[in-house]
């Protein structure tokens, strides 16, 4: 037995549940399927045999659990629509549609936004690992807009510098719960991860991240208030955790506080955040490229329907 196996007694409550299922509930940091590969790789075993992870325990075994390293991520072409809005022999610029991952990984391999990059384009920066080629930064899978891809392994490099710097533009629009009072703000708020929530991101904690981010009101409605905000770090979740430390989640932001139904706003299926607008210095076009793109449809309707 190696010093990173897992020793697991099965108590008497467990009795007559499924190997799988004990397996599951006590080693909740891996996923069903690759227990049960491990399984069926006999990397389990119940009192020092092998088992299949459809059998019944009856209480009191020693299971043992010899964990294997899951195989390198590496991403691969696949036939997906894919918008692009500028090109260059460095740079890529596309619209990424909401719902789409940027690139692969925590069980998600199939349609990515590299997977369709790789099928447009062929070969993209590697400096972003085998995982993520060209990525040089990303934006939520709920949210729509404007991502720059690196072609060049220099620009790669280029384009983290500015990055890094700050010298990037990169401005959202976004509709919040409530009425924002004032003409325009600064929030300035570490971020770090809630460690009471995995899939969160929290404001609350002494340690973080530095986060900056900038708003400016654009229209108020009665129940919500239409905002332009500009991002001077990209932290993950930043517009929609500065947002919420203000009392104004996104609308259709239930992971953070947004209402499941909120009088007066039509339903929006997704949350409301748009990356509208991205400058940036392209190495191959030698000066400052700005590209914009409109709210989709389905937010488009949403501002319909306050007027």
């Amino acid at each position: 037995m190696s010093g990173g196996d897992h020793q697991i007694r099965v108590d008497a409550a467990q009795a007559g549940q499924r190997l799988d299922h004990v397996l599951a509930a006590a080693l909740p940091q891996y996923s069903r399927s690759r227990l049960q590969a491990w399984i069926r790789a006999g990397r389990v075993t119940v009192n020092g045999a092998t088992a299949k992870a459809s059998d019944m325990l009856r209480g009191g075994e020693e299971l043992c659990v010899t964990p294997a390293a899951p195989p390198p991520l590496r991403a691969y072409a696949e036939d997906l629509p894919l918008r692009v809005v500028y090109e260059d022999a460095a740079a890529v610029v596309v619209d990424k549609p909401a719902g789409m991952v940027v690139h692969m990984g925590a069980g998600r391999h199939e349609g990515t936004l590299v997977n369709a990059l790789l099928h447009r384009f062929g070969g993209l920066s590697a400096e972003g690992g085998q995982e993520r080629p060209g990525i040089v930064h990303r934006i939520d899978r709920e949210t729509s807009g404007l991502l720059v891809v690196a072609r060049t392994d220099e620009a790669h490099r280029a384009l983290a510098a500015q990055f890094a710097a700050r010298t990037v533009g990169k401005e959202y629009l976004a509709l919040v719960h409530g009425v924002v009072k004032a003409d325009a703000g600064r929030v300035e708020k570490p971020i770090a991860r809630d460690p009471n929530n995995r899939l969160r991101m929290t404001w609350r904690l002494e340690t973080g991240r530095a986060a900056v981010s900038e708003y400016r009101v654009l229209r108020r409605y009665e129940p919500c208030t239409f905002l332009s905000i500009r991002i001077l770090t990209g932290r993950t979740h930043q517009i929609r955790v500065h947002m919420s430390s203000l009392g104004h989640p996104l609308v259709g932001d239930r992971l953070y506080g947004a209402p499941m139904n909120a009088p007066g706003i039509p339903p929006p299926g997704r949350v409301f955040l748009h990356a509208h607008r991205l400058e940036f210095d392209s190495p191959a076009a030698g000066g400052r490229v700005r590209v914009e793109s409109p709210l989709p449809e389905e937010l488009e309707r949403i501002l319909a329907g306050l007027l």
